[in-house]
């Protein structure tokens, strides 16, 4: 019992220590590292852009050395003078999308990356880590921040045109998330604050988010485009549009995407933010998802709303997709004999660090289709837009397809993980 109290209190001693944390190493405001990720045929390569102040900090003050997921990006800070980890975080790219697509094929190309760190108060080594789909290191640099660089801009100032959605709490305590308009003209202006209020009333329908209001703060950030709708690039339309989205992202005719990333972040800069959902005004069925960089959806389209969730299930919940088709363009995009590292998709070469806890004892791994209803929760094949070696929790999830009402078990676990991991 003795020992037992004894543990309690040092748990307790970290805790606190980890809370001041932040106050020792940061001041109250964002450093903004803009990167190049870019490869030929014989390297991949990371290089600096820029870096940027902007005031405040919307991330969180707590855990700042714990990774909320391993993925196939990370980003570190470390204390210059005494070289210990002060922050880290993880992430995605559609560059690393592009490293597995046939168009890397004898073509060279750079793709713009921006991520959000606490400014820090004395010199700090950021380091960038890039890892391919078997989680090996495929690129890596590092580079310093000196408080005193006169090189390094400073942004803030000029307000744009916002209005808040949904506020749950303080910037400090609640998860920030602005909804950019993209393809929406001067005249259009309130049909994207009708569409960006129906995105954030969507997403606070759905379990686990429905749970934690008070978690959540979402703000509409009005940005004109001179042309109304999105570039289709498979029907010949180009449109000039504030961040130059476009269909047919890799050849896939659904997956609209992004690469000016710059321009994303630089229409944030005055309102507090950690994630990024845009709204592309079209009626072109598709989306995308990339976890801890943004998402993309159509907001004129019928499934809107389900889309929305979906890719918000990406992109801030790191969420795999589910669904599988025979003959997918992205089959086989996860290597069968490593496990993936979203939390709802595993090639069961290490289940016990997915939801193996949550299967009822009598549950049969894998899990037959057919037995489906008796097993809400089971290792169901095919997920991960392969059809065999990969298994999904569920036979039916907000992430396999746009009829189910709701996530499945699993994936509302991971989702409340990570609210908790942000906010607690």
């Amino acid at each position: 019992m003795r020992l037992y109290a004894f543990v309690i209190a040092i748990v307790l001693v970290l805790n606190a220590k980890g809370a001041n944390r932040f106050d020792d190493f940061f001041a109250d405001s964002t450093l903004r590292v803009d990167y190049l990720f870019g490869a030929d045929a014989e390297r991949v390569s990371v290089f600096l852009d820029k870096q940027v102040k902007m005031p405040g900090w919307a991330g969180r003050r707590n855990r700042l050395t714990e990774l909320p997921y391993e993925s196939s990006g990370l980003i570190t800070m470390c204390d210059a003078a005494t070289g210990d980890t002060i922050y880290r975080n993880s992430f995605s790219s559609l560059f690393r999308e592009w490293l597995d697509t046939d168009e890397r094929v004898g073509r060279a190309r750079a793709f713009q990356n921006s991520f959000l760190l606490p400014l820090p108060k004395a010199e700090t080594i950021i380091n960038v880590e890039l890892k391919d789909g078997r989680l090996s290191t495929i690129a890596h640099m590092s580079h310093h921040y000196v408080p005193d660089d006169v090189l390094i801009e400073q942004r803030g100032g000029t307000k744009a045109e916002h209005r808040y959605l949904h506020r749950g709490g303080s910037v400090d305590r609640a998860i920030d998330v602005a909804i950019l308009s993209e393809g929406y003209t001067e005249a259009e202006r309130d049909s994207f604050y009708v569409h960006a209020q129906t995105a954030a009333d969507e997403i606070l329908r759905y379990k686990p988010f429905c749970d934690h209001p008070e978690n959540w703060n979402f703000v509409a950030v009005w940005v004109a485009s001179q042309d109304s709708g999105v570039s289709v690039p498979r029907i010949g339309e180009w449109r000039n549009t504030s961040f130059s989205s476009h269909f047919s992202t890799f050849y896939s005719d659904r997956y609209l995407t992004t690469d000016r990333i710059f321009d994303v972040h630089d229409a944030l800069v005055s309102v507090p933010y950690e994630h990024i959902i845009i709204l592309a005004n079209t009626e072109e069925y598709g989306g995308g998802g990339i976890y801890n960089s943004y998402m993309l959806t159509s907001s004129r389209h019928h499934t809107f709303k389900p889309v929305c969730v979906h890719e918000f299930g990406h992109s801030f919940g790191g969420l795999g997709d589910e669904y599988f088709y025979e003959g997918d363009l992205m089959e086989g995009s996860y290597p069968l004999d490593i496990e993936p590292w979203e939390p709802n998709i595993t090639t069961l070469v290490d289940f016990d660090s997915k939801w193996k806890q949550l299967l009822p004892d009598d549950t049969p791994v894998p899990t037959l289709n057919k037995d489906a209803k008796k097993y809400p929760v089971g290792v169901y094949e095919g997920g991960g837009y392969s059809t065999k070696g990969v298994y999904r929790p569920a036979d039916e999830c907000r992430m396999r397809n746009n009829t189910y009402p709701e996530f499945c078990p699993v994936c509302v676990a991971a989702l409340e993980r990570l609210i908790e991991f942000y906010t607690r």
